[in-house]
């Protein structure tokens, strides 16, 4: 869960690698070092074997080859609700998440190594088994290692925005992906996502609306004067001019998801004095 636009310069910084090598297009990332220090080292190297997926690659070092189907019982050690959190960040929501939930299985889907490494330290911590990871780029983890129909939820919070323009392009939530999210969700499971910028909310709910395989949750919830979106535009909020008479007719938000705990990067958006805007959708049949 990584909100820098900020990308890193790859002529001075030695943990560079770029993201979109041996790619036909535009990833949502941005790699920054994969270099572990003190206990994260320590806790990947305890942990690594057994909670860590390790795919063959393709030859960017996030891709995963063709053949690499994952096999989740053999995986789990057992047959469990599965749960897929892309974008981990540094583990908080789906480790919280897991332990308040054993009895299902929760898969961690990010690229960032110290991120993984912290999650391990939070699986030990609390005592973990239901919980493994995986380094990789998630459309190739939804479109080859995950079997169609697999998935009972998939959560995406707080995906980089990519604030300019000209990098909207980047954006995760995009319609080739969802494409891919309705593959592996099981028929009737659910979509979750959380941002805090409400141009990305917007555009989520206007993909998702238009999508043949989702269905909202909460059609028409918290729209006009309890929108969000009403908020952030009336009061000139993310440097938008306000816009007085500005009413969002549509909503359709989810109240907040009660297992997506306020982590430290959400607590710094709403120091920050932004509104986050959470949306629940079905796969249908």
């Amino acid at each position: 869960m990584s909100d820098s636009s900020v990308s890193p310069d790859p002529t001075t910084d030695p943990d560079y690698r770029d993201p979109e090598l041996y790619r036909n297009e535009p990833v949502s990332f941005v790699r920054r070092g994969n270099r572990l220090q003190g206990r994260r080292a320590k806790a990947w190297e305890r942990n690594a074997d057994r909670y860590i997926i390790e795919p063959d690659r393709k030859r960017a070092d996030t891709s995963v080859a063709e053949d690499q189907h994952l096999d989740l019982y053999s995986t789990f050690g057992r047959q469990a609700p599965l749960i897929v959190e892309i974008g981990t960040g540094l583990g908080e929501c789906i480790a919280n998440a897991a332990k308040e939930d054993p009895a299902s299985n929760y898969l961690a889907v990010e690229v960032y190594r110290p991120g993984l490494a912290q999650l391990m330290l939070k699986v030990e911590s609390f005592g973990l088994e239901n919980v493994r990871a995986i380094q990789a780029n998630a459309p190739e983890v939804l479109d080859v290692m995950l079997e169609e129909g697999s998935a009972d939820e998939i959560w995406i919070f707080f995906s980089d925005p990519w604030h300019k323009t000209r990098h909207h392009k980047r954006r995760l939530i995009k319609a080739g992906f969802l494409d891919k999210v309705a593959r592996a969700l099981k028929p009737g499971g659910t979509l979750r996502l959380a941002t805090d910028w409400s141009n990305y909310a917007e555009q989520m709910r206007e993909l998702l609306e238009s999508h043949e395989s989702f269905e909202n949750q909460y059609p028409g919830h918290l729209a006009g004067e309890e929108s969000n979106l009403t908020r952030v535009r009336r009061g000139g909020l993310e440097n938008h001019e306000k816009e007085p008479d500005f009413v969002d007719e549509t909503g359709g938000w989810a109240p907040r998801f009660d297992r997506r705990i306020l982590t430290s990067f959400e607590g710094k958006a709403l120091k920050a004095g932004r509104l986050v805007f959470d949306l629940a959708y079905t796969r249908i049949a």
